[in-house]
């Protein structure tokens, strides 16, 4: 059944707003409470209208505020599409003013615009979700372990020894309390890996590359969605914020080829780390790193380029179904 309704929802915590267009111009507005109830009602009287076949339903990704529509929409196999507030603000041009309606609004002039070029959100398989929801607790408690030893041991120079003394030991529970937490976290996490046959080939080929470890081989796969979702190394690269791009304009512009700060952050830092480690115990690495810095190249040039080596380890192994060798050699193949 052909597509004719397109409906754009600005989401908060206890509401969303909501406009329904035919055409992109005319609009039907509505304030819905953000329940699983008022979200059952809404959607039993928009199917008095007109069938729910017909409807796209577009909003921005606001984490767990729009959990309750997203699964309802999955539950009833309504099309849905979550796209980035920047995504759908840059396609809009120059605005003026804002507010939940106008942003309803625009929200369904987006999906209006882009209706052929649309992707429906698709839900992560169950085993992912809980590792997800595992990996952002692990490095809350992280964060909150390292805010409290860090400037204890920072302190330990300049600080009078009893002051000191009295600190650790007011901290020092929390500190025990916070890593026996973390392990419990990541225990759970190997028993999700170990249980799921496909997440754990995923897991054992990732991380069998030097300088990938444990939680960057997740996070890897997480934002991939299981190498599915991106299944590219450039465009993972892209999205991780270290796929280098030129700066430049005619003949006046001419800048230093450079990265982009659009960027999932978490990537960018985790990769970093594993860059670090792998130019630290890959003799390979290690060798390229010290031969482009005598070379005259940019430090962080060079970490970056090796960032962009560990990607494309990954997703080669990935897609042959193999773990990493320092010495493979590709077989011929008959024509």
């Amino acid at each position: 059944m052909k597509t004719t309704y397109f409906l754009g929802i600005d989401i908060s915590k206890k509401t969303f707003n909501s406009a329904l267009t035919i055409d992109g111009k005319n609009f039907h507005e509505a304030q819905v409470g953000n329940t699983a109830t008022e979200i059952h009602s809404f959607f039993q009287h928009l199917k008095k209208q007109f069938a729910l076949e017909q409807l796209i339903v577009c909003l921005e990704h606001t984490g767990i505020y729009c959990l309750p529509l997203v699964n309802f929409l999955v539950k009833n196999q309504i099309k849905v599409c979550l796209e980035s507030a920047l995504q759908i603000k840059q396609s809009q041009g120059i605005t003026r003013g804002k507010s939940d309606v106008v942003d309803a609004k625009r929200i369904a002039i987006y999906s209006f615009k882009n209706r052929e070029d649309l992707h429906f959100w698709v839900p992560q398989r169950a085993c992912i979700q809980r590792l997800k929801a595992l990996l952002v607790l692990r490095d809350r408690m992280v964060k909150m372990k390292t805010q409290l030893q860090v400037p204890i041991i920072e302190a330990s120079e300049f600080v009078d020894p009893s002051i000191l003394k009295e600190s650790i030991k007011t901290c020092k529970k929390s500190i025990l309390a916070l890593g026996t937490d973390i392990a419990s976290i990541e225990k759970k996490i190997d028993e999700i890996v170990k249980e799921d046959e496909l997440l754990h080939q995923r897991y054992k080929i990732t991380t069998s590359i030097p300088g990938i470890g444990k939680i960057t081989a997740l996070n890897v796969i997480i934002s991939t969605g299981e190498f599915s979702r991106i299944s590219d190394a450039k465009k993972f690269a892209c999205y991780a914020g270290i796929a280098p791009f030129e700066h430049s304009s005619g003949t006046s512009v001419r800048g230093k080829t450079r990265v982009s700060k659009m960027a999932n952050m978490t990537l960018k830092k985790l990769l970093h780390l594993a860059a670090m480690s792998a130019i630290q115990y890959c003799a390979e690495l290690k060798s390229y790193y010290e031969r482009k810095i005598e070379a005259g190249k940019n430090k962080m040039s060079v970490i970056n380029a090796v960032r962009n080596k560990l990607i494309s380890r990954i997703f080669s192994c990935i897609k042959y179904n193999r773990l990493y060798e320092k010495d493979y050699k590709y077989g011929l193949h008959e024509s």
